[in-house]
């Protein structure tokens, strides 16, 4: 299970960072449902093998890019990330004191803070914002996302039994029907 559960998300994740255009030094904000992936409903079976094998996969993809992963918590720690301190300091991220567990933020939260070099806790992304978004099993992580979120779609919406959702994003356009765009 944890073979397929790797292999789906790795795909997801390599067709987001290909629609995405992001580069070095970007936020991708991921929020996941270890109890949707088995096919529970969200909250009630948090599991920290699912948990760390997706992180392992998405944390390898991003890194390998420079791209920065902030790693939703779950409802019970108000939807906090867990970010790399790097990544703080970049964009002055405003830090609280908490650290995720499977039942307090989640299997998804606890892995990316143990597997991520000098993991710390921000309450949110403040003016920065995330510029593209993996959502396994409808955690809602759309808050974290700049303006304008375009959704993209997997050929594999799946991962495990959770639906994927995925977003980029966009500068807004502005300037009505005579403007040009590049």
């Amino acid at each position: 299970m944890l073979d397929e559960i790797k292999s789906q998300t790795e795909a997801c994740v390599r067709e987001l960072l290909a629609a995405a255009g992001l580069e070095a030094g970007d936020i991708l904000v991921a929020g996941c449902s270890t109890s949707e992936i088995k096919g529970d409903r969200l909250g009630t079976a948090s599991d920290e093998a699912v948990g760390g094998a997706v992180f392992s996969v998405v944390y390898a993809e991003l890194r390998e890019r420079g791209i920065w992963l902030a790693a939703q918590c779950c409802e019970h720690l108000n939807r906090a990330l867990v970010v790399e301190r790097g990544a703080a300091a970049r964009y002055n991220l405003r830090r609280v004191s908490v650290v995720p567990t499977p039942k307090a933020g989640g299997a998804w939260a606890s892995a990316a803070y143990r597997g991520m070099p000098e993991a710390i806790m921000v309450e949110d992304l403040g003016d920065v914002k995330a510029a593209a978004a993996l959502d396994i099993g409808e955690v809602c992580v759309g808050m974290h996302l700049k303006p304008v979120a375009v959704m993209v779609r997997p050929s594999d919406p799946w991962i495990g039994k959770a639906r994927v959702t995925m977003a980029r994003t966009r500068p807004k356009l502005i300037g009505g029907e005579r403007a040009q765009y590049i």
